[in-house]
């Protein structure tokens, strides 16, 4: 009889769904992740950020990492939350809640699925996919809805979700490289009550799992994984933040991730707490932010307890902690846990069927400023570069509205078309566009000229200045954060002015631009990396940098660092054997070399002077086969070693007359130490090089 009941009322839910709400299709899963700038953010087509299995597949594409370069994750799963009045009845629709796996097709919570795949557009004049209507450096594109209640062409029923508000999300994306805007990505949601009903007393919240670890570091798994984390909440910015306390990969951590919201659009209104004065006037009550924070799946009713259906969860975004949110070491957040988010605003008085709000919300990350011996505290010091980068995620939604009152007031146009443009920065001169050539024992950095015609979109002037060039150390890589490594070595300022040290560009500027093979950027610049050594990894990069603009209260601005290529000094291709015989470093291999990682699969020695293509075949000296490489010096980049996989940056140069091995067989099996023949088939002419090696443990 319990069944019978129940499939009645499943079946009369269906029934009043279908006649107040639209059906729509199913687009595939879809994801996307943002590259462009030093955060990596992936986003889905069913209302979810975050990649869930990044902590038992660190490879491949990012969750929320930050720098992009590294393992530090920041994010296990994250959702848009929908909550409302309808015909007095309480609804609440999720993109995402506390699961264990994270996302899966028909799971209760992951109750949004995608209308649209993902789609992709610039605001980059160089970029192929280049258009006018681009709001960022990378703009992701996507629809979702929570209408269905069944996925679409299946039978799968998307459980516990029999009432669906009928929420249509357009969702943008906004990502920069800029320094000072390359460590957020701000979301748009554009939600549109596509249902016959009004929504009343709405309120809009961001639940997330924000979890700092690194992901190529740590050890541990399950539980352990994710009760290390601390958080907080800042008033001032509207943020919602975690960090790491503690943990096997503690040492490696030291950021903060944090989801920060900026209000909300409606009926040409700017809806937020900072806005109140104006608001008030307007005849609004103005909404509050409200932050929760509750221990993972801990359904026992308290204030840090899990909220279990819609009642609950829309009184968690109504309502935020009854207490007083102790900040620093010695508060409560700062206990180490498995702790939820959730960061909401409202009420908005009501949303038409057809009407449409925007909710703004930034996810933000930061470096952890050491605080003496207090490393792993949440004191204010650590939290400098935090509020920092909060402090540019609001002013860049902000734009032209300096006060934050929603109107383009007098002295606001900076763009002198009577309309409040918001995601207005100041920008730096043009990232230089870079050629890296790595040789023996040096490197050289070409770049192109285009900085030197850049004009701000604020100050409408053309206010490039010079040029910085920066290096890492070798051994740097092993700290899994090569990009925040990088040392000035060396400026070069525009001269006859009363900005910086005017040493001018003669020593870099080439007498004519050259070109290279297959690439029409005239190079105008050349810097040499001298005394380098070779088998080591090395971090390069060249950016530009403007005068700044008293009048406009901006200081210097630099181009993106994340341009930076990882790059490898070495012998370059030879085909004489005779004049360049194949060598193998480090020679004898005793138990590690100092580039090796910490793991048996993270090690390598190279062979030098390779030719252009060769067949690498290593031997036991009774002859038994222990395993042979393929070396291509035109798209050889460190395959199939594990090392460059785990410690190298997204974009690698070499010199192409070396290759490493990772002294695995071929089947991926430690060999033990003794000496070892090899030979070298040039593949060009079939010339063979033998030699021998020494491995001790």
């Amino acid at each position: 009889m319990k069944n019978r009941n129940f499939l009645l009322s499943f079946i009369l839910s269906i029934s009043v769904f279908l006649t107040s709400n639209q059906v729509y299709s199913q687009a595939s899963y879809d994801t996307a992740a943002t590259y462009i700038g030093n955060i990596g953010l992936q986003i889905t087509n069913v209302g979810t950020t975050g990649r869930p299995n990044v902590r038992t597949n660190p490879t491949g594409v990012p969750s929320m990492r930050y720098p992009i370069n590294s393992g530090i994750e920041h994010l296990f799963e994250a959702g848009l939350w929908i909550g409302a009045l309808v015909n007095g009845q309480t609804l609440v629709s999720t993109a995402a809640l506390d699961a264990a796996s994270g996302y899966s097709t028909g799971a209760a919570g992951f109750e949004f699925t995608g209308i649209t795949e993902i789609s992709q557009k610039s605001s980059l004049p160089n970029s192929p996919l280049f258009s006018g209507n681009a709001v960022s450096h990378q703009d992701y594109n996507v629809r979702f809805t929570d209408s269905n209640i069944v996925i679409p062409g299946t039978s799968i029923i998307i459980g516990d979700h029999t009432q669906p508000l009928g929420a249509v999300v357009n969702l943008e994306t906004y990502a920069w490289n800029f320094n000072f805007a390359d460590f957020f990505v701000i979301l748009n949601h554009k939600i549109t009550n596509n249902s016959n009903t009004r929504w009343d007393s709405v309120y809009i919240g961001y639940w997330s799992d924000l979890v700092v670890r690194n992901v190529n570091i740590t050890q541990d798994a399950g539980t352990n994984f994710f009760n290390k984390g601390g958080g907080g909440y800042l008033d001032t910015f509207n943020a919602v933040y975690a960090y790491q306390v503690n943990g096997d990969d503690a040492d490696f951590t030291r950021s903060y991730g944090a989801s920060q919201i900026h209000g909300v659009l409606y009926k040409g209104e700017y809806f937020s707490p900072k806005n109140a004065n104006y608001l008030n006037t307007k005849g609004y009550t103005p909404p509050t932010v409200e932050a929760n924070f509750w221990n993972f799946r801990s359904f026992d009713g308290s204030d840090f307890g899990t909220p279990s259906n819609d009642l609950e969860r829309y009184a968690k975004m109504k309502k935020g902690l009854t207490f007083d949110i102790p900040q620093g070491p010695n508060g409560i957040l700062a206990q180490a846990g498995n702790k939820i988010q959730l960061i909401s605003i409202g009420p908005i008085p009501s949303v038409e069927p057809g009407e449409t709000v925007d909710f703004v919300l930034a996810l933000v990350c930061a470096k952890q400023i050491p605080d003496g011996a207090s490393t792993r505290e949440d004191t204010e010091l650590a939290r400098t570069q935090l509020l920092e980068n909060l402090n540019w995620s609001r002013r860049t939604f902000l734009g032209e509205d300096f006060n934050g009152n929603g109107v383009l007031d007098e002295g606001e146009d900076l763009n002198g078309n009577g309309v409040l443009n918001r995601y207005i920065l100041p920008e730096p001169p043009a990232t230089p566009k870079m050629k890296i050539i790595p040789d023996n024992k040096k490197v050289t950095v070409y770049w192109d000229g285009n900085a030197l015609e850049s004009t701000d979109p604020i100050s409408r002037v053309k206010d490039f200045e010079g040029f910085n060039i920066y290096i890492t150390n070798p051994g740097n890589d092993l700290d899994q954060n090569l990009s925040e490594d990088l040392k000035l070595v060396a400026t070069f300022d525009s001269s006859n002015n009363e900005t910086g040290v005017n040493n001018g560009f003669k020593a870099i500027e080439l007498p004519e631009p050259i070109f290279f093979e297959g690439d029409t950027t005239p190079y105008r610049f050349k810097y040499e990396f001298q005394n380098l050594l070779n088998g080591w990894q090395y971090l390069v990069v060249v950016t530009s940098f403007d005068k700044g603009d008293t009048t406009f209260n901006l200081t210097s601005l630099e181009s993106t660092k994340t341009a930076a290529v990882s790059c490898f000094p070495g012998t370059t291709t030879s085909s004489d054997f005779e004049t360049n015989p194949i060598g193998v470093y480090p020679n004898p291999y005793r138990t590690s070399a100092a580039w090796d990682g910490a793991t048996s699969r993270t090690k390598k020695i190279y062979f030098t002077n390779l030719p252009p293509r060769a067949e690498i075949t290593i031997y036991t000296q009774a002859g038994e086969l222990v395993a042979t490489l393929q070396h291509n010096s035109s798209d050889y980049v460190g395959q199939n070693a594990d090392w460059f996989s785990r410690y190298s940056s997204r974009n690698v140069e070499m010199s192409g007359g070396e290759h490493a091995w990772d002294i695995l067989s071929s089947n991926k099996q430690a060999v033990s130490q003794g000496l070892y023949l090899f030979s070298v088939r040039n593949l060009d002419n079939n010339e063979v090089f033998q030699g021998t090696f020494t491995i001790l443990k």
